[in-house]
C-alpha cells in the first residue's frame, strides 16, 4: 500500500512543470529552516506563504504546497491550541500573494502584521481574560515578538524573491 502511494506521489511530481518543481523545492527549503533553532517567530512561516501564493500559477498548488509543507513540519515540531490561529493567518498570507504582482516591503510588513494581529487574537482569546485589560496585556507582551517575526519575514521573504529571481534567470529561461 506504501508503495503504491509513493508511486501516485512520484506520477504526480512529474507532472509539476521546471518552474513548479524549483518552486516546491524553495518550500521545502522554508520547512526544513523551520526545524531548525531560531530566534523567537525568527522563521519562514509568512514569507513561504507569501511566496507561494505569489509564485504557483495553480492556486490550488499555491495553498497546498506550502500548507502541507507546514503541516509536515509541525508534525516534528508540535500542534498547539494557537495553531489554528497560525495556520488561518497563514491561509491569509496565502492569499494576499495570490493578489499581489510582487513581493515588497510594504506587502512584507503587511503580511507580517496580519500574522501578528491573528495569533495575538487567538492567544487572547485561549490564555487572557475577555476584558480589554487582558487584550492590551497580551497585545503588549507580544510586541518584541513582532520584532523578531517582522525582521525575519522579512529576511526570508527577499531572500525567497530574489533566490528564486536567481534561479529563474540563470535555470529556468536558460534551459528552454
Amino acid at each position: 500500500m506504501v508503495f503504491l502511494k509513493k508511486m501516485k506521489l512520484q506520477m504526480n511530481f512529474k507532472k509539476f512543470s521546471k518552474r513548479e518543481k524549483i518552486l516546491l523545492l524553495f518550500i521545502i527549503f522554508a520547512a526544513i529552516i523551520r526545524l531548525m533553532p531560531h530566534p523567537p517567530n525568527f522563521a519562514p512561516i509568512t514569507a513561504m506563504a507569501l511566496f507561494g501564493g505569489l509564485n504557483f500559477h495553480n492556486k490550488k498548488l499555491a495553498y497546498s504546497i506550502p500548507l502541507l509543507a507546514m503541516i509536515i513540519s509541525d508534525l516534528f515540531l508540535g500542534f498547539y491550541s494557537i495553531s489554528i490561529f497560525v495556520y488561518t493567518s497563514f491561509i491569509a498570507i496565502t492569499f494576499i500573494g495570490t493578489v499581489i504582482n510582487k513581493i515588497n516591503i510594504s506587502n512584507i510588513f503587511l503580511s507580517s502584521l496580519l500574522f501578528f494581529i491573528i495569533t495575538n487574537l487567538g492567544v487572547w482569546i485561549l490564555g487572557y481574560p475577555m476584558t480589554l485589560e487582558g487584550l492590551l496585556t497580551c497585545f503588549t507582551l507580544a510586541l518584541p515578538f513582532f520584532g523578531y517575526a517582522l525582521t525575519g519575514d522579512l529576511f526570508f521573504s527577499l531572500l525567497f524573491k530574489y533566490g528564486f529571481k536567481a534561479v529563474e534567470e540563470n535555470y529556468l529561461i536558460h534551459s528552454n
